[in-house]
């Protein structure tokens, strides 16, 4: 029997759709190119590796055991997850607080699952662990470009790939049920430095690698050499010749008897020609803890974190003008590079028809220096000796979470203060 010309045998032999398989396969050939072009480095700094030379591993999980690991990420989310994010208008005056309904989204409950604080911790936690933080921009419908919530995903659960015309796709591993594919516009993605297109490096387990590889290995010095009672090593020596055999036993029925803390103290008995001679503590014994303190300030450093702000304040004083500068540089040169990225990035996932409408952190109590020094630039901003004031009774009283009170919105204009005189000439003209 002929077949009829528009007939395609191999088309009909292949099954499913044989359109989708071809794109499946395009999609999976690059994502398996881009999988093996990572090198031996990068893939290290993916899963995690041993330190250069020997050492721990080094990942998420052993970091945080650091403790100033532990105490530089705690204090960096901890800061950015209690800011606000409010939603601002760009007006003819500059710009204006709106009440949108992505503010709930941003500083109360990003899903059913979390709240906003929990949401922007684990986001910023996720960067500084693992190099990139990402979160899925949920719509109310797939026609929908609105937003109706975020969810966040684990970095090792997200893989950015190129297809083979050079566009970005994320593809998702949920915890539970099927791979799938999101366009960029549904993906909030904040790398970090050294960022190649896809994927940047972990700040922890790259450039802290060595720093963090050392103090764990610090960590278990002291924590052995402080289980065997914090004395320095000893020999046991004898007048007579022992063979393997009896000198083993010796061995084990000291440690039996005298090793770890609560049997350090306890009294020896030699017989047998047994003696004990105590050996000298050694210069890396005596020098462990200015190791470890060094390791806190490398830690520090490449995270940017002042070392007394994780209690470090080995030379520096824990007052003064000088330690609050240095929180002034905290906010200033370590939070506000990790929060423009956000900002922008929010910016033109949720706006990206660029319209007036932006979200921007507000600073304002982070920033905020003592009772005293407050209480002075509200005076000069209310006016004082006869200046005249930018900012009126009820936006101070707003800024402390005051009710407005009557005449509260009248600017003072410096022409007449309470207890200052205005000018003989203006005087003159007033009225008796």
């Amino acid at each position: 029997m002929k077949q009829a010309s528009w007939y395609n045998a191999e088309r009909v032999s292949q099954p499913g759709s044989v359109i989708l398989n071809e794109w499946r396969a395009g999609r999976i050939q690059a994502s398996s190119q881009t999988t093996q072009n990572l090198t031996i480095q990068e893939l290290a700094n993916l899963i995690g590796g041993n330190v250069p030379g020997g050492g721990p591993a080094i990942n998420e999980t052993t970091a945080m055991r650091v403790s100033a690991v532990y105490a530089c990420v705690a204090l960096i989310c901890g800061a950015i997850s209690t800011l606000p994010m409010p939603i601002y208008a760009r007006s003819a005056l500059g710009r204006e607080l709106v009440d949108h309904p992505y503010f709930w989204l941003l500083n109360e409950s990003p899903n059913d699952d979390i709240s906003a604080a929990v949401f922007w911790e684990y986001l910023v936690s996720s960067r500084l662990f693992y190099g990139d933080c990402f979160a899925e921009i949920i719509r109310p419908s797939f026609r929908s470009s609105g937003v109706s919530g975020f969810l966040p995903h684990h970095p090792n659960r997200v893989m950015p790939f190129r297809d083979m015309e050079g566009r970005l796709f994320y593809r998702v591993t949920p915890l539970i049920g099927a791979m799938y594919t999101l366009n960029p516009a549904d993906m909030i993605h904040v790398p970090s430095l050294g960022f190649d297109g896809l994927r940047s490096p972990s700040p922890i387990t790259y450039a802290a690698r060595q720093a963090v590889g050392t103090a764990l290995s610090a960590d278990e010095y002291n924590s052995r050499f402080f289980t065997n009672g914090a004395r320095p090593d000893f020999a046991i020596t004898s007048e007579k010749k022992l063979d393997p055999e009896q000198a083993e036993m010796i061995r084990a029925t000291w440690g039996e008897a005298h090793g770890g803390v609560m049997r350090s103290h306890k009294p020896a008995v030699l017989m047998g020609g047994l003696d004990i001679k105590q050996l000298s503590l050694s210069a890396a014994d005596s020098q462990i803890l200015a190791t470890s303190m060094f390791q806190v300030e490398q830690i520090c450093r490449v995270l940017g974190v002042p070392p007394h702000m994780v209690g470090h304040t080995d030379k520096n004083t824990s007052w003064g003008a000088g330690v609050e500068n240095m929180g002034r540089g905290f906010v200033k040169f370590t939070l506000k590079r990790d929060l423009v990225k956000f900002e922008q990035e929010f910016n033109r996932k949720l706006w990206p028809s660029r319209v007036r409408l932006f979200v921007k952190f507000d600073l304002t109590d982070i920033e905020r220096g003592d009772l005293k020094s407050e209480n002075e630039a509200f005076r000069i901003a209310l006016g004082r000796a006869g200046e005249p004031g930018w900012t009126t009774q009820n936006e101070v009283r707003k800024a402390k979470l005051l009710p407005p009170i009557d005449g509260g919105d009248k600017l003072n204009d410096g022409a007449r203060v309470s207890g200052v005189l205005p000018p003989a000439d203006v005087a003159a003209n007033e009225p008796a």
